[in-house]
């Protein structure tokens, strides 16, 4: 779960880290009174949406006088800006976080993120702020300074001056340094983040740091620890059909294809949408109906799949270990006939009362394309939506 550029300074500022003046805005008459209450000659208006390189997409407005934050929030609010992490639907622009400006001597790039290879945190840095992190390994793979925290202790304040000296900070800013980077572990660690971005860090001609930018994510399967975090999810900001998914305990990913998968178990998911590819097709999404699916549970998947307007053929792949064929079938031929199918079905079930499961859907009466493999329904998938499409 992302949270946005505001929340992610109020959490980072609770833990030491510095952070500017700055206020939240609905309406171009808050964002004005919010400069007001900030003073100062300089603000910056900034677009909240769940997405970097917000000031390439025009999301990020520095503002001299009130009324140029007013046009600027004007402009912005329910602005779609598009950016390479939003793809082409982008995402819109519902609040402004108004901020002072500051001084800029220096940026620095900072970051905190899993290594899963290693199994810890891995601080991550570079003297070279304000790019995004794959341009600097490209550009400048020297200048990223890489330091893994050992799980067990934790980051040590030795780390952080290490990373302070080797990012060229001056004697008198090596205690702000270490104060924000041991800040930004801590909040890692406590709210079971995965990610804490800070880019850019700066450094002010007054000789201070101060976080200009911020970024957390977090750990879904703990949210349940975190009630506080887990009520700053904006939906707005996510894929309508994942929110829809998890609302009813689905695992669910968008993609970009026409073949729509209902499938139970990750691996059997990744397989098939391998074999569609194969077989000239490309997968909507990927939908994991998970262990102990049920017909009514099946019904909601063929519902969430039905929702994306993309979807022109439908594949259903189930090996029953835990679950059962039959309550699959049954499950297949409920939704079928309580929604208007007007898209090619392929079913393919093994495991568990596989034959119960097949003699359902055989005997329901209803158009559904039965394959015995993988290969066989992903065969069947693709011609099956090639015909319905004339693709």
């Amino acid at each position: 779960m992302d949270i946005h550029e505001y929340q992610a300074k109020e959490i980072l500022s609770d833990y030491g880290v510095p952070i500017g003046a700055g206020g939240l805005a609905y309406s171009p008459e808050q964002a004005a009174y919010r400069a007001t209450e900030i003073g100062g000659e300089v603000w910056v208006v900034k677009a909240q949406i769940h997405s970097g390189a917000r000031g390439k997409a025009g999301g990020i407005k520095v503002c001299k006088s009130e009324n140029e934050v007013a046009a600027a929030a004007n402009e912005l609010l329910g602005k779609k800006l598009v950016t390479h992490q939003t793809g082409e639907q982008g995402k819109v622009c519902h609040r402004l976080y108004i901020e002072a400006g500051c001084n800029i001597d220096r940026e620095i790039y900072l970051a905190f993120v899993l290594d899963r290879a290693n199994e810890s945190v891995t601080v991550v840095a570079s003297a070279e702020g304000g790019m995004e992190i794959e341009q600097l390994a490209v550009e400048k793979p020297e200048s990223i300074i890489k330091i893994a925290v050992e799980p067990a202790v934790g980051m040590q304040p030795f780390q952080a001056r290490e990373i302070a000296f080797a990012l060229g900070l001056d004697k008198a800013q090596i205690n702000q340094a270490v104060t924000t980077f041991l800040g930004c572990y801590r909040a890692m660690r406590d709210l079971d983040a995965n990610m804490v971005e800070i880019n850019p860090l700066v450094v002010t001609k007054e000789g201070n740091i101060l976080a200009v930018d911020a970024k957390m994510g977090f750990d879904d399967n703990a949210l349940f620890r975190h009630s506080n975090i887990s009520e700053l999810r904006d939906k707005s900001q996510e894929d309508a059909r994942e929110m829809r998914a998890a609302d009813r305990g689905l695992s669910y990913v968008g993609l970009d294809g026409n073949i729509g998968c209902i499938i139970n178990g990750a691996g059997l998911a990744m397989a098939s949408m391998d074999m569609i590819m194969h077989a000239g097709g490309e997968p909507a999404n990927f939908l994991d109906i998970g262990g102990g699916a049920s017909p009514e549970r099946t019904t909601k998947a063929f519902n969430l799949v039905l929702s994306d307007d993309n979807v022109e053929c439908i594949l259903v792949n189930i090996f029953a270990g835990i679950n059962r064929c039959d309550w699959i079938a049954e499950g297949v031929v409920q939704a079928v006939k309580s929604i208007d199918l007007k898209v090619p079905l392929v079913c393919r079930l093994s495991g568990t009362n596989v034959e119960e499961g097949r003699k359902i859907l055989k005997d329901s009466g209803l158009p559904i394309i039965m394959a015995d493999t993988l290969q066989e329904a992903a065969d069947k998938a693709v011609a099956a939506w090639k015909e319905h499409t004339g693709k």
